[in-house]
């Protein structure tokens, strides 16, 4: 009778780990394909012709919609998560997404307003659908080690970019070139999203109650010492959670405008014939930070990481308007590096201050910092890059990214703060 209830225990087990693999590769996938929205990059300049008659700042913008937009979907999705489950969530994220860049490529220059609801708006509501919910699936699988998993799964976001960039370049070139071929590439990545999310839904599962938990145990992953999962209107009245989204905001300034801007940045410094190296670099480092620094905040902990993050966004902006050459690369990649960093840490910061069960939904809420720290600093580096198109100097737009050093040496001073009190807790 044992040997029948060990074989059987041995069977269960052998069939979860399937399962977390099966789970956390269709994650993958899923976020691979939607990080293809990361490189806005490649379409600032046609767009900003084609429609906004050369405005860099409400191009801008609708980049910064969807990322805002991302945290509104994170916590509605993380809510229906909770309800119906993370497959039909995923599933229906894919669908909206799907549907906002094919709308997106039907916009004319007269309703030009209208990308800010279709890529921006839809498509943010649909990545924030997939982003939080996916990733909360995947550390259920892997409790013990939240900072590799999470690093694996959004470096994989990240990733999308390098992986994309080139083909979304080729797709431009072949349907007209900059200006014209934009719409038709937006219909073909809508395609694109509806068949992975549809596909990678049917994988999306939660392991048996319990599971792993001896080894959180042994691991002691939950660093700041909290017994319970909070759930969303608990965490809203800690004082704790108003510090990492005010954090979040400040943080990600500098790595946003580069994201937005590297291949126009690098045009403006006579580097039109490489530019998209730029894309490239920011988006093959981003995922690369993703992935290292989740490793890595698992040994050295979560708020020293943040530390050392915030310590290079202070310091890295503020050498754009002096790099030239292929200097501006090696700057492009290092602040994507930190910038992917902060994107693998937050959520494993959330979960061990406010738990697991709920962070679908609390790192939506979470996300709310990034999603306002991306609307600010488009219309920072928009305004500046406007300046440096109409004065021909470039070098009109390093105040944007002094203000981004200057936001992150605050957030830095935050997470000090939110290190002295988990000291505290811990008595």
């Amino acid at each position: 009778m044992e040997t029948t209830k060990t074989a059987a225990t041995q069977t269960d087990a052998a069939k979860n780990k399937r399962q977390g693999l099966f789970t956390v590769s269709a994650v993958i996938a899923i976020q691979l394909t939607v990080g293809i929205a990361y490189i806005w990059s490649v379409f600032q300049n046609g767009v900003a012709q084609r429609l906004f008659e050369g405005d860099n700042a409400k191009t801008g913008l609708t980049f910064s919609i969807l990322l805002s937009t991302l945290t509104v979907g994170s916590v509605i999705g993380g809510k229906l998560a909770a309800k119906f489950g993370t497959k039909i969530v995923v599933l229906a994220g894919g669908v909206i997404l799907s549907a906002g860049f094919f709308l997106a490529a039907l916009v004319q220059p007269e309703f030009s307003w209208a990308l800010w609801l279709t890529y921006g708006l839809m498509g943010g509501v649909g990545m924030g659908f997939t982003y939080s919910t996916t990733i909360a699936c995947a550390q259920k699988w892997y409790p013990h080690k939240k900072g590799l998993v999470t690093g694996v799964v959004v470096s994989a976001l990240g990733l999308g970019g390098v992986v994309f960039t080139p083909v979304v370049e080729r797709l431009v070139e072949t349907f007209g070139g900059i200006a014209v071929g934009e719409g038709k590439t937006f219909m073909v990545l809508a395609a694109v999203f509806l068949v992975t999310c549809t596909v990678g839904s049917f994988f999306m599962k939660n392991p048996p109650e319990g599971y792993m938990m001896d080894k959180v145990a042994v691991a002691g992953v939950n660093s700041a010492g909290v017994a319970k999962d909070f759930t969303s209107a608990q965490m809203l009245k800690s004082g704790k959670f108003y510090l990492i989204v005010a954090t979040f905001m400040l943080a990600c300034m500098g790595g946003l405008m580069m994201i937005g801007f590297a291949k126009p940045i690098a045009i403006a410094k006579g580097m039109a014939d490489t530019a998209v190296y730029g894309v490239l670099a920011i988006s093959m480092f981003n995922s690369l930070g993703r992935l290292l620094w989740g490793m890595i905040s698992d040994k050295l902990g979560r708020y020293n990481t943040l530390l050392i993050l915030l310590g290079g966004g202070a310091v890295l902006p503020l050498f754009v308007n002096f790099a030239e050459d292929m200097m501006v690369y090696v700057l492009i990649a290092v602040i994507g590096f930190f910038y992917g960093g902060l994107l693998s840490t937050f959520p494993s910061l959330t979960a061990d201050i406010f738990g697991a069960k709920h962070l679908a939904t609390n790192y939506g809420f979470v996300l709310l910092g990034f999603g306002v720290g991306a609307v600010v600093s488009s219309f920072i580096a928009g305004h500046y890059k406007n300046l440096a198109d109409v004065g021909n100097d470039i070098s009109l737009m390093s105040p944007a990214f002094v203000i981004a050093a200057a936001c992150a040496a605050a957030g830095f001073a935050m997470i000090l703060v939110l290190k002295g009190l988990w000291k505290k807790d811990r008595g």
